[in-house]
């Protein structure tokens, strides 16, 4: 067997593999097993790419550049692994579609280098029927911006979600007809480029795709960010289909297929969980023009201490934790796992409410309890536990904000509005956790603070929730 049918072979069972790393993460149980056959897969698609190399006649050089770049990027890769926290991972996962944007837009632009701007040279010669040139025109186009859109976009979503900039929507007047126009002249460029493949033009279409990803996520709320990064998922995986169809990939071309549907896929569920309008979010909120938090005076909050939250859990038969990103932040999920197993053995009914996007990416709350022991079983999702709340004598909302918001359901002007939310309102007590009275993610003010069953326990979630064990 040739290198080249083995390189082929190779690619065909790390497509596979890929395929069962996707089933095996779509279960909390078969998760360890999904990632092992990525990693496996990945590896394999890497031997074969340096052994089609070395076949294909690349020098000491070349090959010593091309296994040093891969040792450097798996170093990196693997030391960012180990240091980054729960709490940062949906930042480190947008600059990670970033640099898939950035490869695209690279390979894009090594296409046109190899080809059009070299048209008596070898790749050229290869590629003289005007059929294919035409195709391979389309495909430099089409490739340099999805994967300029996404590397921009990308770039944007980082800096919102590590709180680098603002996370409210950019609203620039009329920013639906420069999203819109945007695309009119991508598409009329690219025809443009088909007939008469000119520097000029590659360079415009760069530009336009470049400030069109920054403006679609800068226009998008925090409270939409989750499905934003999911967006950036499925546009990573088009941009390497993109790529795999310049390069001949086959390999590229079904991971990038595979990345990009399931992540479209995930996107869509997200946006149906939420109430939000799918088309909206990837266009950038287009029709979405929420206007600024209300400055409504809700009254004065109500403070409670630790001990105050002790006599409620004292007296309560049933009690629903709600956790947010804050309390991802403050590590305090191992307090909270011994705080639920000390009133469970005091005959206690503790469960927890768990919203779709309570640490801005799904399942990133079950990870955090899982870790710090929680039964799984007492772990539910918000369609599951919402109509109990009524019957629940204390929540404790341990560093939640807009995702238990009346406002989503209550304020039909509310940036968030329509977002399903828990209803934690409805209980008998609510205690909310929180370092201040600072609006969340979404910049929108949160009237539960302000409700009569409310109270506020003020300072970090971690050691407010020691201070509660100790006096309990």
């Amino acid at each position: 067997m040739t290198v080249e049918l083995a390189a082929q072979a190779a690619y065909v069972v790390a497509a596979l593999l890929f395929i069962l790393a996707l089933a095996g993460l779509s279960k909390h149980e078969t998760a360890k097993a999904g990632n092992t056959f990525g990693i496996a897969g990945m590896v394999l698609a890497l031997v074969a790419t340096v052994a089609l190399a070395v076949d294909h006649g690349i020098d000491g050089a070349g090959l010593g550049f091309l296994v040093g770049a891969t040792a450097v990027g798996a170093a990196i890769g693997l030391w960012r692994a180990r240091v980054v926290e729960m709490t940062g991972m949906p930042e480190l996962i947008a600059v990670l579609h970033s640099f898939v944007g950035l490869a695209a837009v690279l390979v894009g632009w090594n296409g046109y280098l190899h080809v059009e701007a070299d048209p008596d040279g070898a790749e050229a010669s290869r590629l003289q029927d005007i059929e294919t040139l035409g195709i391979h025109h389309a495909e430099v186009v089409i490739g340099v911006f999805i994967g300029a859109v996404t590397f921009t976009g990308s770039i944007v979503a980082f800096l919102k979600l590590s709180a680098r900039i603002k996370s409210s929507p950019l609203m620039l007047p009329g920013k639906n007809l420069l999203n819109l126009g945007a695309l009119v002249a991508f598409a009329v460029l690219t025809t443009w480029f088909v007939i008469d493949p000119a520097l000029w033009l590659l360079v415009v279409v760069t530009v336009i795709a470049l400030l069109l990803g920054w403006h679609l996520v800068a226009s998008i709320g925090g409270g939409d960010m989750p499905v934003v990064v999911s967006m950036l998922n499925s546009y990573s995986g088009w941009a390497a289909a993109a790529s795999g169809f310049l390069l001949e990939n086959d390999l590229l071309i079904v991971t990038g297929a595979l990345v990009g549907s399931s992540g479209a896929y995930l996107s869509y569920i997200m946006c149906k969980a939420m109430n939000r309008s799918f088309i909206s979010v990837i266009a950038g909120g287009f029709g979405v023009e929420a206007g600024p938090a209300s400055d409504e005076d809700y009254g004065e909050h109500r403070e409670i201490t630790a001990d105050g939250v002790v006599d409620l859990l004292a007296a309560a038969d049933s009690v629903i934790i709600t956790p947010g990103y804050g309390m991802a932040v403050a590590q305090a999920q191992y307090g909270v796992a011994e705080l639920t197993r000390k009133l469970r053995e005091r005959g206690v009914n503790v469960r927890f409410g768990i919203h779709p996007v309570a640490g801005r990416l799904p399942g990133h709350m079950n990870v955090l309890l899982a870790e710090a022991k929680v039964p799984y079983d007492i772990v539910l999702e918000m369609d599951e536990i919402n109509d109990d709340f009524d019957d629940t004598a204390v929540v404790l909302v341990i560093g939640a904000n807009d995702t238990v918001n009346p406002a989503a359901t209550e304020d039909p002007s509310s940036p968030i509005a329509g977002m399903p939310v828990l209803t934690v309102w409805n209980a008998d007590n609510v205690i909310v956790f929180k370092r201040s009275m600072a609006s969340g993610y979404a910049g929108v003010q949160n009237p539960l603070f302000f409700r009569e069953n409310a109270a506020m326990l003020f300072g970090d979630a971690k050691e407010r929730v020691e201070d509660i064990l100790h006096a309990l």
